[in-house]
């Protein structure tokens, strides 16, 4: 445990310095993980109270779609994903500039081993005998994406790495959309019958997610780092001084619209599917994670508007602690020990369940909240 090498700096004219934080990425990494520790639960309470549509499609959105489309709660992942690579122009830049690249190389490696070495112990570690250890999972993904992306941040420039993306984006598209699997001669997108199922149930070992294959198993990691370098290319806009803060927001919010709509019209050829990460998934989820970043950097550090940011730069400068924590502290079991039994039987269920959740949200900001107080992080 230490403290963060650099604290959040602020620019008066909304430029990054170099090897500064940019506020807005830490705050809407914040809001990005402000839905897993409580505002998911709260937002899920608030809608059992709405009365029908409005009900259905707060739920909806509050849950993954079971195989193809989008809703809210998918962005969730990859807008991770992807601020961690708008992260890494910032990290990697500045490791590069002050340590050399081949210093900058080796401790990106040691990061990486070691986030991925937690991401099994969150899984569940060495609790079950061999074949039961999950070997793939979301801080293993991340792990891999961020090791990759920024490997190719160390020697390519911005062109080459937007051409890296366009082969993965399109390699992957082809490969499911055109090569039947071994013994057919038919290709598919459908769940266990494609091959990211078929190279999972193969060539992945240990336990798997969904038994035969595993969402963030070996081949769907490829678009999941195209997701990334996503991230590293909005990096690159934002810590450029040719254009001015407030023209850098308005193209990463335009250029979000845009590729989101790309990714709508690819998504009638090429489903959108979180559990594939398809390249039209990567480029709805990316153009949302573009708008949000381009309004979010608007507000926060353009206008500077940041009385209402508190809360999530302190779950924003932390998010590894965070994500390990939710693991080992239950607050939601937590807070029925305030209000649960006769205290959320008196406002009905649908009240008591928002009641429960609303606790647990404050007792989760309490945590956040204290941990930044004491500037207690976890680096890699």
């Amino acid at each position: 445990m230490n403290t963060p090498s650099e604290g959040v700096k602020e620019a008066r004219s909304g430029q990054p310095e170099p090897g500064a934080r940019v506020v807005s990425v830490d705050v809407l990494r914040g809001f990005d993980m402000f839905w897993l520790v409580g505002g998911a639960g709260l937002a899920l309470g608030i809608g059992r109270m709405l009365g029908s549509p409005a009900k259905e499609i707060v739920l909806r959105q509050l849950e993954h779609a079971k195989w193809e489309w989008f809703y809210f709660y998918d962005l969730i992942f990859p807008l991770f994903v992807f601020l961690a690579g708008v992260s890494t122009v910032f990290f990697m830049g500045r490791l590069v500039r002050e340590q050399g690249r081949s210093a900058a190389l080796r401790r990106l490696l040691r990061r990486c081993v070691l986030m991925f070495l937690l991401g099994i112990l969150y899984s569940g570690g060495l609790a079950a005998p061999w074949p039961e250890v999950r070997l793939m999972g979301v801080l293993q993904r991340i792990a891999l994406c961020c090791f990759f992306s920024g490997l190719l941040f160390c020697f390519l420039d911005w062109k080459g790495l937007g051409a890296v993306l366009l082969i993965v984006l399109l390699g992957y598209w082809a490969l499911l959309s055109f090569v039947p699997l071994p013994g057919s001669d038919a290709v598919s997108w459908g769940e266990g019958e494609n091959w990211a199922s078929w190279l999972d149930t193969r060539y992945l070992p240990g336990r798997k997610h969904y038994g035969t294959y595993d969402p963030e198993g070996l081949l769907s990691t490829l678009p999941a780092v195209g997701t990334c370098l996503l991230g590293v290319l909005a990096g690159f806009a934002l810590k450029s001084t040719r254009f001015r803060p407030l023209t850098k927001a308005a193209g990463l919010f335009l250029a979000g619209c845009a590729l989101a709509a790309v990714g709508y019209g690819w998504g009638m050829y090429c489903p959108i599917i979180k559990k594939l990460w398809t390249p039209s998934y990567v480029c709805v989820a990316g153009g949302y994670s573009l708008m949000l970043l381009g309004l979010f950097y608007f507000v926060v550090d353009v206008l500077q508007v940041r009385w209402w940011t508190a809360p999530f730069v302190w779950i924003g400068v932390n998010p590894l602690t965070i994500y390990l924590a939710r693991n080992l502290i239950e607050f939601n079991k937590i807070s029925e020990r305030f209000v649960g039994g006769s205290v959320a039987a008196w406002v009905g269920e649908d009240g008591g369940y928002l009641l429960k959740m609303g606790v647990s949200l404050f007792l989760s900001l309490l945590f956040v909240w204290y941990l930044n107080r004491k500037r207690i992080y976890l680096r890699l």
